[in-house]
């Protein structure tokens, strides 16, 4: 099995993100991650679905995307031409003997704290999954309280945007 990063554009009405979704359920396919936001236009929103599947399942996934009404484009994101970004927030036990760790673990990640109390710091850090999991690992060895990921965002590298970039997997295709 393989990640796939997805980008969907889509129409922003209601339902869509329910059919979308259900039609992933139905072919038994678990989403690993799935952001959907607005876009830089007032009636789309972008989905980014991570899927692990393998090619040929996921070109019929595609496919069957493709016909829903509200799906207006799909692209499959490559790695080394995407730029990738989760955002993490993460509640860590902190005594007065072990903030400056943390403190300075933070720092190494360019991570934010974004709240204090007496025992526990918050955390924000945004980056690659990967860079994400290594501050989480870091993390748990002074007690992780709570933590929530975003699921990845991301778009293609350079100067095209998914309305007018050539895509490895297009409407129709």
């Amino acid at each position: 099995m393989a990640k796939h990063t997805l980008s969907v554009l889509v129409e922003n009405k209601p339902g869509v993100l329910a059919r979308v979704s259900g039609l992933f359920a139905r072919r038994g396919f678990n989403i690993h991650s799935l952001a959907v936001g607005p876009t830089e236009f007032d009636d789309m929103s972008r989905m980014t679905i991570v899927v692990n599947v393998e090619d040929k399942p996921l070109e019929q996934v595609v496919k069957q995307l493709n016909k829903l009404i509200n799906v207006i484009k799909i692209v499959e994101l490559e790695k080394d031409s995407s730029v990738e970004r989760e955002l993490l927030l993460i509640k860590v036990k902190a005594d007065a003997g072990t903030r400056a760790q943390i403190l300075e673990i933070a720092g190494i990640f360019r991570s934010k704290i974004v709240d204090v109390s007496a025992n526990a710091l918050t955390i924000e850090a945004t980056g690659t999954p990967d860079k994400l999991t290594a501050l989480t690992d870091l993390l748990n060895g002074f007690g992780v309280r709570e933590l929530v990921r975003t699921g990845l965002v991301a778009l293609a590298r350079g100067d095209r945007g998914i309305a007018d970039r050539a895509l490895r997997i297009e409407k129709g295709a």
